[in-house]
């Protein structure tokens, strides 16, 4: 009896060890906007809940086909990373319990087990994205085993077309609709009946809150549910939630904006851990 002991304990602790190996380590990014950018002090402190944010190819070439170029492009999935995420994590620590960790956690979908030890994603300028698809193969393995991909800031028709491209190979034949009003991902903590257009920080420049052509007018929230009637893929298009929680300390950047923001944001990550 006390060999089968040891050996379950001994197992276990080997099964623990493999799961915190398959985590890979924090690293920080070259970024589009920012380079070395403060590191929080507790960001080595272990957390219950980690937001990821996802690294993709996209139509521009990164990560590959990149030779000849005369600047140093690191990829549209950098855009507002990080101090987008680090404002946004620490706004979910004062309005939520979720005991969040101070720093995103990037990742991809590698063909490693890495992505799986990440409940929620968060992708950004997805009308740029160009997933392979091996790469999208194993992001609709993330979704059906549960997983929750948050898409923000892109805008127009025209990068519809190219973001809904490959979203069809991720999830073939699921279609993309509309979240009703009623759905619980808008009453989670926050009743959010009424929202508004979330303009990206070029309002300050332009006065415009929406951006590219005349089909960047209008909000919408979509999704794409699962057989369950659990949304797999919250959708914000023709929106900026990455610059409203970037620029939230910002007096120029309007708090109606800013704080519908974060109250979307807090509404969907309790939603996906509830569901």
């Amino acid at each position: 009896m006390r060999y089968f002991t040891a050996l379950l304990i001994g197992f276990l602790g080997l099964a623990a060890w493999g799961v915190l190996w398959a985590q890979k380590p924090f690293k920080e990014w070259p970024a589009i906007e920012y380079e070395n950018f403060r590191l929080p002090a507790d960001g080595a402190t272990p957390h219950e809940w980690v937001r990821a944010r996802l690294r993709y190819p996209d139509i521009v070439g990164y990560p590959d086909n990149l030779s000849g170029r005369n600047f140093d492009f690191t990829g549209y999935w950098t855009m507002d990373y990080p101090r987008s995420d680090r404002h946004l994590l620490e706004g979910v620590r004062r309005l939520t319990r979720i005991d969040v960790r101070s720093l995103e956690q990037v990742t991809s979908l590698d063909h490693t087990d890495d992505i799986y030890n990440w409940p929620m994603l968060y992708a950004v300028e997805v009308g740029h994205w160009d997933l392979p698809q091996d790469q999208a193969d194993q992001l609709r393995e993330f979704l059906m085993r549960g997983g929750f991909l948050m898409v923000d800031d892109f805008h127009s028709d025209q990068e519809w077309v190219t973001f809904t491209e490959s979203l069809e190979k991720v999830l073939p034949g699921r279609p993309v609709v509309d979240i009703p009003n009623n759905d619980p991902i808008f009453h989670t903590i926050y009743d959010l009946d009424d929202r508004v257009q979330i303009p990206g920080a070029q309002y300050l420049q332009t006065g415009r809150i929406y951006e590219k052509d005349e089909s960047g007018k209008g909000e919408h929230w979509r999704a794409v549910y699962d057989d369950k009637g659990r949304i797999i893929v919250a959708i914000c298009h023709n929106m900026d939630l990455g610059d409203a929680w970037e620029w939230s300390d910002d007096p120029r950047y309007s708090e109606k904006w800013a704080g519908l923001a974060y109250r979307i944001a807090m509404n969907y990550f309790v939603y996906d851990l509830a569901h």
